[in-house]
């Protein structure tokens, strides 16, 4: 089972970018987190940070068609404002995404209560710092199904 995990703005500046919000640890502190997070539940995780929405589109275009099966997607503030993102996501059903921010948006400002691409995905986790990642991990992992998880476990283990 092969998982994306689609970073988009600001995100590169994760442990200088506003540490009250965010914290102190940096993206490649999190993936690290992810990756490890990854390994028990039978699924490989590629990464992909972009501060450019034509970039995350494409990406999305080209996971869908090399045959990923499934996405975590942290867009930052195009969550917000990007249609495109949300059509982008659309145009790859039925493959699962969930939305993931570090922060709690509803106790942010008014205009981040509100996420377009959250409505194109199977599920949100939000305000639940790094961690918040591996949950929405498993429950990717846990809506692809323990067919598809068994398919994962063969395909990589040693043969005989």
């Amino acid at each position: 089972m092969k998982i994306a995990v689609l970073h988009g703005p600001n995100l590169n500046r994760l442990g200088k970018r506003e540490p009250h919000i965010y914290g102190t640890a940096t993206l490649a502190e999190l993936e690290a987190l992810i990756r490890a997070a990854a390994k028990p539940l039978g699924a490989r995780v590629v990464f992909f940070q972009s501060n450019h929405e034509g970039a995350l589109i494409d990406q999305i275009h080209e996971l869908a068609d090399a045959g990923i099966d499934g996405l975590i997607v942290n867009f930052g503030a195009y969550s917000h404002t990007s249609i495109a993102l949300f059509d982008a996501l659309k145009s790859v059903s039925p493959l699962p995404a969930v939305e993931v921010h570090i922060s709690d948006l509803k106790k942010r400002e008014r205009f981040r209560h509100h996420s377009y691409s959250a409505a194109a995905c199977i599920g949100q986790v939000a305000g639940k710092g790094f961690p918040g990642y591996v949950e929405a991990l498993q429950l990717l992992v846990k809506h692809l199904g323990p067919t598809r998880r068994a398919v994962a476990r063969r395909a990589t283990s040693p043969r005989a």
